[in-house]
């Protein structure tokens, strides 16, 4: 059993219900009680935690990324989105299991230090001769002891086919499609307090074919498992789908049947009323990332217009060749930043960023059930960050310190009453370890890209 007390508590519950002074109990894993004051006496060993000068939330949920990228930040600084995938396509075609091994577990940590507890990957490039990469991944994950969403990627559409992608690094469709279904055989837990569940996610409009989206559908219904890719990300996606499908990405995707409450979407930025209104009849989830948005110049998301409509909005740090510094903490401020730069001071509050962040990303995963709120029977997944520091001091608002105010520390951070970190240190990996395997990845890629 673990006691928080001596904090400020956001529960972000339907209510919105905090406390200024408050409590959380932990049992077996689980939340069994939120309140405020102190949590009173229990007659059995108890981890008593002092949260004095902290802010209690829930873990929060990335709901977008590419792990593998780590090993190739900082490169085409100045490109928009399909220019910087024509320079990094012929890098990530180095991928082997080792490197996605150490890019996942530093990603994840990173993740971590940021307060989040649960993260998917979008993982769609498959080198014939990388090994288990999947594999890789999940092992990983445990390691740092994340929940762990990973997205099994597929990409079938080559330059030759009119696709963005170079052929060598495409897959064939029924091959993309058995890996895809053996990924859930192997690794996907469909129990109330999975570590690990696995999407179905082709890549995106301009890089596979209209086959593989519409059987890709079909699989994942029938195997119970939720569907992701990107979507309306880019100005130059929408002409490709207009040329190509003689339609928009949302029209696209409706026709393939890929609007659903097992959907959710990346970006979403380039949409009009319409699609907007579609993604919100039919249930459909966004995965809004705006800070790699932000630097590939690809748009502001109409982020206030889906939340009015009533459309799930999760956040997403995005791969970290797009978006460097990957902290989900941070998003938090990017989303509200962003948010009002469209639509003016009220159009996101530091509640409503929050939310995003928590709620909306579990939303996106369909574990609403499980995680996204403080509330007794749900998974003891949440984040202590410490907010009486420099950064953060004379901001008397707890909620608005955090989303404001500058990344704040993690104090603690738990994943079904795991410690993860402790006093803003990774306990599960060493950090050493992971910059020299990460450094060695960054050095293996740029090897054979160069031949």
């Amino acid at each position: 059993m673990i006691i928080i007390e001596n904090c400020a508590v956001a529960t972000v519950d339907a209510d919105g219900t905090e406390y200024l002074d408050g409590h959380v109990v932990i049992d077996e894993g689980r939340i069994v009680a939120v309140g405020p004051g102190h949590a009173g006496r229990y007659h059995r060993s108890v981890r008593r935690v002092d949260g004095t000068g902290c802010l209690v939330t829930p873990g929060l949920v990335n709901t977008h990324h590419h792990l593998y990228q780590w090993a190739t930040r900082g490169m085409a600084q100045q490109e928009n989105l399909f220019g910087w995938l024509g320079e990094l396509y012929p890098v990530w075609a180095g991928l082997d299991a080792e490197v996605v091994a150490a890019t996942t577990s530093a990603g994840l940590g990173w993740l971590a230090l940021s307060g989040c507890t649960t993260s998917t990957d979008h993982h769609y490039v498959y080198p014939r001769d990388g090994g288990d990469l999947m594999a890789a991944q999940v092992e990983a994950a445990t390691e740092i002891g994340l929940r762990f969403h990973p997205a099994r990627g597929s990409m079938d559409l080559g330059q030759s086919n009119g696709g963005l992608p170079p052929d060598h690094i495409v897959e064939d469709t029924d091959t993309a499609l058995a890996a895809t279904e053996e990924a859930i055989d192997r690794f996907h837990d469909p129990a109330d307090d999975a570590m690990v569940r696995v999407a179905v996610a082709p890549c995106s409009p301009f890089s596979v074919t209209p086959k593989l989206m519409t059987e890709a559908a079909a699989l994942a219904r029938r195997r119970g498992v939720r569907l992701h890719t990107h979507l309306a990300e880019t100005i130059e996606e929408e002409g490709y789908c207009r040329e190509t499908h003689g339609c928009t990405p949302v029209e696209y995707a409706e026709r393939l049947g890929w609007l659903g409450p097992d959907v959710w979407l990346a970006h979403a930025v380039h949409l009009d009323d319409h699609a907007v209104g579609r993604l919100a009849a039919t249930g459909t989830s966004v995965a809004h990332c705006p800070s790699s948005n932000a630097r590939l110049g690809a748009g502001i998301a109409r982020t206030r217009d889906l939340l009015d409509a009533g459309v799930p909005v999760g956040l997403g740090v995005d791969g970290p060749a797009s978006q460097e510094a990957n902290q989900l903490g941070a998003e938090l401020r990017q989303a509200l930043y962003a948010a009002r730069l469209r639509g003016g001071p009220t159009a996101l509050t530091a509640r409503q960023a929050l939310a995003l962040g928590t709620t909306g990303g579990a939303r996106c995963l369909g574990r609403e059930d499980q995680i996204g709120s403080i509330e007794p029977g749900k998974l003891a997944d949440l984040a202590v960050w410490r907010i009486d520091g420099l950064g953060h001091i004379g901001i008397d608002d707890p909620v608005a310190a955090l989303v404001f105010g500058p990344p704040a520390p993690v104090e603690l951070l738990l994943v079904g009453g795991r410690p993860v970190v402790e006093r803003g240190e990774l306990r599960t990996a060493d950090e050493r370890d992971l910059v020299r395997r990460i450094r060695r990845a960054h050095r293996t890629l740029n090897r054979r890209s160069r031949g």
